[in-house]
């Protein structure tokens, strides 16, 4: 299969060392299925229109513009030539500024990955040393790149023979953990439910398969598609799977369930 179309191009660049790039998303949705919104009557589409919210008239293209809300129904007008005149000169250039050890940088940091790959047989030589330079080093490098007409700062770290651009959030977008987690117990545990919780720990681990993170909506969706192409008979709303734990008053005694998790894999177990 021939790879995607190249996502953006441009140029990787640390100090002197240049060469041109291309790159591509990591991840895709386009085999998600997807609905359009219809008419029920027409079964024809129905199209989204910007509508002024007091005078309810449909607004020309010309005629919208941004604005900054700085108070209740009070805002001022950002034109686009303003927000044109902030735009920096990452566009087309991913110019490494710096380097940190990769572990440093934590997993809410990380964003959306993409894969980055020397775009001609030039740049295959200035890319690898880059590449191998921080696989020894043990570093990752950060930057700014403009993805969507939006400065981002992204990370650049290697990925076998090419490198991952991860886009990355910034400091107002990340909430501190303490203020979720403060009020969560220390660890003081029964040692009888640690006893059984590392059990189905242990029973449970298997090497990482992509086929674990499967999507079943998405499979039900695509079985309820198939089924209306064939007929036309309405599909029944499905019941929940034999089996399926049973929460009286939401109450769950934790021992118990833990206790019948673990008979279930015994032979001649009780089947909960």
């Amino acid at each position: 299969m021939a790879p995607p179309r190249p996502y953006w191009k441009g140029y990787l660049k640390l100090s002197l060392v240049t060469c041109p790039v291309s790159m591509m998303p990591a991840t895709s949705e386009s085999e998600k299925v997807r609905f359009h919104t219809l008419n029920r009557k027409s079964n024809n589409r129905v199209v989204s229109r910007y509508v002024d919210a007091v005078t309810g008239k449909e607004v020309d293209e010309d005629d919208e513009v941004k604005g900054y809300e700085r108070g209740e129904n009070d805002f001022l007008v950002i034109e686009d030539e303003e927000l044109e005149s902030v735009a920096l000169e990452s566009a087309r250039t991913i110019d490494i500024e710096k380097f940190v050890p990769r572990d440093t940088i934590e997993w809410i940091w990380l964003e959306k990955p993409h894969y980055l790959t020397p775009s001609d047989e030039v740049g295959h030589e200035a890319f690898s040393v880059i590449r191998d330079a921080m696989v020894a080093e043990k570093v990752a490098g950060i930057s700014r790149l403009v993805i969507g007409r939006r400065e981002r700062a992204v990370m650049l770290e290697p990925c076998g023979k090419g490198i991952v651009v991860w886009t990355l959030r910034y400091g107002d977008e990340v909430r501190k953990p303490e203020n979720y987690f403060a009020d969560i117990g220390d660890g003081d545990n029964d040692p009888k439910l640690m006893s059984l919780v590392t059990s189905l720990i242990e029973e449970r681990s298997k090497p990482w398969n992509p086929n674990m993170v499967s999507d079943p909506v998405q499979e039900k969706l695509l079985e309820i598609i198939e089924s209306k192409r064939k007929s036309a008979k309405k599909v029944a709303k499905p019941k929940a799977k034999e089996g399926e734990p049973v929460h009286a008053g939401n109450v769950i005694d934790l021992m118990a369930a833990l206790k019948g998790s673990l008979e279930k894999k015994k032979p001649g177990g009780k089947k909960s």
